[in-house]
């Protein structure tokens, strides 16, 4: 039997090559061995029922047999070819049918670079500089994006706050920030600003936070009136609340949207899609030197993250699969809803069925300053118990697969009864 290397020894040469010990992405005490279904092991073998899922692209599971065998295929006709291919113009065409926004796709490699790009789209579309975002509204790393994502210190709307060194601070005075969820509120800066604003970026779904009714058509609407364009990220919810994502869900149609996590299958591909008019600023020929958008990435389209890609969003079409996939979020959010109510904790879970999670707060939370009431180290301490007890999950949100069977759904709810438990006695 070979001998393994320790989690404790990975984590010690991590620290020694990589800054804080880890990717920055998630708690780099835990270094993943494998995964399958449902679940993953660490290096130590500790065995975890998955709600990271990758930070939402396995929404299969791990290592689905038919993705598997998508992705070997075209990996035996090679890896990548920076020109088109045939798999990535199936997933072009697919993205176009399944989703009200998209005329055409033009693809990246991440939804960060995707956003970066929607924003510089809608820019030399309208010849306007400005960018309206919401408060706590993730969009990526660029430095637009990085403004009042999460802010400690909170200022008087619209100021922008950076959230990073780095940013020049003619970044700041290129944004406008509002609040999630007050059509009110964005409704007048709009009107303050519209001759400004080139776009307005954001989640209808915001990380967890659902539209309040009317909040996504005031958007539509004021848009559409001031000749703004309105992006939807969909990087998160595209193939996730519906088959057409939140365009379809709430019913209210952007004039470009991203999409990534899942349209790659587990792999890394993220892709821009809009209306045909916008999309043309992709094209030279058509659009001419002056309104030319520029954009190349060596792995854009890439083969076998669109064979994969392909693959994912066939097995989401199949009958019941969205209807099991919601029924194992209902379970969960359940058994938090009953545990921590037992155990008279104040909380409120917010999201949808499919992303979901508990902030400790008995008051409604409708965007990020609501999140930031919740008790945070709380919050931390229930996490703990969950990790404890063998689930894995971001420190924000329970992600759900399909791959979750009925096993891995009693014993997370037994976990958060036994966290729920903890804090009740604490």
């Amino acid at each position: 039997m070979d001998a393994r290397i320790s989690q404790k020894d990975w984590i010690e040469r991590a620290r020694a090559v990589l800054p804080a010990g880890g990717f920055g992405n998630f708690d780099p005490n835990v270094v993943i061995r494998e995964g399958r279904g449902a679940r993953v092991w660490d290096e130590d073998g500790n065995e975890y029922i998955d709600y990271l899922i990758g930070s939402g692209p396995m929404i299969l599971g791990h290592g689905h047999e038919e993705v598997l065998e998508a992705a070997e295929e075209q990996m035996r006709r090679g890896l990548t070819f920076f020109a088109s291919n045939a798999r990535g113009i199936e997933l072009a065409e697919e993205i176009c049918s399944a989703v009200a926004c998209a005329d055409q796709v033009r693809y990246v490699s991440t939804g960060g670079e995707a956003d970066m790009y929607a924003m510089r789209l809608a820019r030399a579309h309208t010849g306007r500089d400005k960018i309206l975002k919401f408060e706590g509204g993730y969009h990526g790393m660029s430095a637009e994006a990085l403004m009042s994502l999460a802010p400690t210190r909170l200022e008087n709307f619209p100021l922008a706050v950076p959230d990073s060194a780095g940013i020049p601070e003619s970044v700041r005075d290129a944004m406008i920030v509002a609040p999630f969820n007050d059509a009110d509120f964005a409704r007048s800066l709009i009107a303050e600003h519209a001759d400004e604003i080139a776009a307005i970026i954001v989640e209808p779904l915001q990380r967890l936070i659902p539209p309040a009714p009317g909040f996504l058509e005031t958007l539509r609407e004021e848009t559409s009136r001031h000749g703004i364009v309105l992006i939807f990220d969909e990087v998160v919810t595209g193939f996730r609340l519906a088959y057409g994502g939140a365009q379809e869900a709430y019913g209210v149609v952007p004039d470009l949207c991203t999409l990534g996590k899942i349209v790659g299958g587990g792999f890394p591909l993220a892709a821009i899609a809009g209306s045909a008019d916008i999309m043309a600023h992709f094209d030279k020929a058509k659009i001419g030197e002056a309104g030319f958008t520029f954009q190349i990435g060596t792995l854009s389209g890439n083969p076998v993250a669109a064979a994969a890609g392909l693959k994912t969003m066939e097995i989401l079409r199949r009958p019941g699969a969205y209807e099991r996939f919601r029924e194992n979020g209902k379970v969960i959010m359940a058994a938090i809803e009953d545990h921590l109510t037992q155990a008279g904790i104040a909380h409120s879970i917010v999201g949808d069925p499919v992303l979901f999670d508990v902030v400790f707060s008995a008051d409604p939370v409708v965007d990020y300053r609501g999140v930031m009431k919740g008790d945070a180290e709380r919050a931390a301490r229930f996490n703990k118990g969950l990790r404890r007890r063998g689930i894995l999950k971001p420190d924000s949100k329970f992600y759900i697969s399909l791959a979750l069977e009925k096993r891995d759904l009693d014993e997370t709810v037994e976990a958060i009864a036994g966290a729920a438990a903890d804090l009740a006695a604490s």
